[in-house]
């Protein structure tokens, strides 16, 4: 097919895994603590673009039974995205629930279309704990599209780290 498209690079680029046990990040600690660890991902400058590598200012995840509802967050978010694009409603009020990349791209996509998608169907799915992964399907005028997202639980909220219109 030719050469890879620099958001076939993003889409399918493998997200860094690691361990977090009580505000460190190592395998071999855990093993030796013998403490019950849970699988995070672990924000770091590399997967999340614009983040300073500085010690101490990275968010910290959070177990699930510290966020809110995802289910009820998701669809709020969809919502203010969709009222965005449909000029009804200021990317900023959406600022402290995305990342900054999402977040200018709700700003370039602003008052883009004239009739306001609907929403079909809002498919969920969590794959580690506190990380949700959801797919939205849209009525965009007589077409079918499909909203990609990806939510990370940091600091007690939900944060939406990727958001693709497909």
């Amino acid at each position: 097919r030719g050469s890879i498209t620099p958001l076939e690079l993003v889409l399918w680029s493998p997200r860094v895994l690691g361990l977090y046990v009580d505000g460190e990040s190592s395998f071999s600690q855990a093993n030796e603590r013998s403490v019950p660890a849970i699988l995070f991902l672990i924000p770091t400058a590399k997967n999340l673009p614009g983040v300073e590598d500085v010690p101490g200012a990275l968010p910290k995840p959070s177990p699930k039974s510290d966020l809110p509802d995802v289910e009820i967050w998701v669809e709020r978010f969809v919502i203010g995205v969709i009222e965005i694009w449909g000029g009804r409603r200021h990317p900023m009020q959406l600022a402290r629930w995305c990342h900054r990349n999402v977040h200018a791209e709700l700003t370039k996509n602003s008052g883009s279309y004239r009739e306001i998608p609907r929403v079909r169907r809002i498919y969920l799915s969590e794959p580690i704990e506190g990380v949700c992964e959801t797919t939205v399907t849209l009525r965009i005028q007589e077409r079918v599209r499909s909203l990609v997202l990806r939510s990370d639980g940091f600091n007690r909220r939900w944060l939406c780290t990727e958001l693709v219109l497909l």
